[in-house]
């Protein structure tokens, strides 16, 4: 008779333990914040331009383009845990200043009551977006500017207001077949050029592919598909952000602007999640991660040609395939500890001396009013424009932490060397940077790849950041990880 009602006791215990399991729980869940709520919310807000014609940017001539091949959206993801609210926020353009980006987080922060230090916004660096940057003979669209700024504090504030409960995992993929370093160590004999006649480069950008001239890459890549999931507690989708190492794709038709494939990618892997029905929305989100020095040619072998956006499909959907393969490893928790840190330092600028100013007038004066076709001409202009420049700028940078995930942003286009260092040095596990976040610094080259020389290292307003800001840069962020990591 005890036994019979021991036996009762047992079987009682484990029905009010199995009850006490959020619906649609499954082996991969865990329940580490007992008697605490994760909520997120996600949106996806439209950025195409209302009017056309627009300038876009991407090159070292302006394009005007009077059409958009497919939507340019700025995609949010929210997280509460009940303590503390962040936000990420990736939008569909090449390169964002700073302004912008504050003016937009000031006005989400006062909708939404999240901070804006704890909001990261970052563009993907489409190459066929709308010029908002003061670049090479691309100049800003004033009224683009000012849209962009409402359009990305809207997104915040749509992802706040659909927060639900939620359940948050994460998970690293791999796809090496996309990534290839632009970067080439040429053979002897052969004859580099840069634009402000110095004759000191050993490497070139974007060589030929398949030359016999090719010697190897200047760097590394980095394969990694880092991927944070965020689902209802039943298993419904909700978000997924990805990271991915690579500058953009291309291979757009002439005269349109394109998400590239950040905005295809969200699409494809909306379909391997089994999110196309569900309500609201799934959002799909890819990141930039350490892509200064990487892009999409195979230099080993000889181009293939490929119709409009075939290329971009093509990528999306591999890098998709991988996202989706380390989606299903995840291991969800209903709770997780959520911190966020920035911090803003100052970094030396390249200014151009008297002898590189004189140079640069007298081109600009053989040459006459531009636009310019020449590449001497058109670094001669940025030389005249970056002396104005002042000696050192700020630079905010920012970590944050999603359980045992570390993200960190830059607000520079990243060198992958930069990227495989701080993953490596990291106190969480696993890390991954989103780069040209919360503003525009230009490109963060090592100070390895500046004695190299090379297109991302010459001189420009896209190139002016000391030759020691990426160690500082470096170690900002690795500090800011151990700050987050001990919250």
């Amino acid at each position: 008779m005890v036994f019979v009602k021991f036996t009762l006791q047992c079987w009682l215990l484990m029905f009010v333990l199995a009850a006490s399991v959020p619906a649609g729980t499954a082996p991969g869940f865990s329940t580490a914040g007992e008697g605490k709520i994760l909520r997120a919310g996600a949106s996806v807000v439209d950025i195409t331009p209302p009017t056309f014609p627009v300038s876009s940017n991407g090159g070292m001539s302006d394009r005007s383009v009077g059409k958009a091949h497919d939507p340019l959206n700025a995609r949010s993801l929210v997280l509460d845990n009940e303590s503390v609210r962040i936000a990420i926020v990736v939008v569909d353009s090449c390169m964002i200043p700073r302004d912008i980006i504050d003016a937009a987080r000031k006005k989400a922060s006062r909708s939404t009551g999240i901070p804006a230090g704890n909001m990261l916004v970052s563009a993907t660096h489409s190459h066929t977006a709308v010029t908002v940057a003061g670049v090479f003979q691309s100049e800003p669209e004033a009224a683009y500017r000012e849209f962009l700024k409402e359009r990305i504090a809207l997104s915040v504030v749509e992802a706040a207001s659909r927060l639900e409960a939620a359940r948050v995992g994460w998970a690293v993929g791999n796809n090496a077949r996309q990534v290839f370093n632009r970067r080439w160590f040429m053979r002897p004999g052969f004859k580099y050029l840069d634009p402000f006649d110095a004759g000191t480069d050993r490497v070139r950008m974007n060589p030929p592919a398949g030359s016999s001239q090719l010697l190897a890459p200047a760097g590394p890549i980095d394969p990694e598909v880092p991927v944070l999931s965020i689902q209802s507690p039943d298993g419904r989708p909700l978000a997924l952000l990805a990271n991915y190492s690579l500058h953009y794709v291309g291979g757009v038709a002439p005269g349109g602007l394109s998400a590239d494939y950040f905005g295809e990618f969200a699409k494809q892997i909306a379909q391997r999640v089994g999110a196309g029905e569900v309500e609201p929305p799934f959002v799909g989100i890819m990141s930039n991660g350490t892509s200064a020095d990487i892009n999409n040619v195979n230099f080993f072998e000889p181009g293939v040609r490929r119709q409009p956006f075939e290329q971009i499909r093509r990528v999306a959907a591999d890098v998709a395939d991988s996202a989706h393969h380390a989606y299903r490893r995840i291991e969800y928790h209903d709770w997780v500890h959520l911190a966020s840190s920035q911090a803003e330092i100052e970094l030396g600028v390249r200014l151009p001396d008297r002898d590189d100013l004189d140079r640069a007038r007298k081109i600009l004066a053989d040459a006459g009013p531009g636009p310019y076709r020449e590449r001497r001409a058109i670094y001669a202009r940025e030389t005249v424009l970056l002396a104005e420049y002042p000696a050192r700028v700020p630079v905010r940078l920012q970590a944050i932490r999603i359980g045992d995930l570390g993200i960190v942003s830059t607000p520079c286009e990243t060198f992958v060397e930069t990227g495989l260092a701080i993953k490596k040095e990291s106190p969480l596990r696993p890390t991954f940077v989103i780069e040209l976040a919360n503003g525009y610094n230009g490109y963060l080259p090592t100070a390895r790849q500046h004695e190299l020389g090379g297109y991302e290292t010459w001189r420009a307003r896209s190139s002016y950041l000391a030759v020691e800001a990426e160690a500082k840069v470096r170690g900002s962020l690795l500090r800011l990880l151990h700050a987050v990591a001990g919250n």
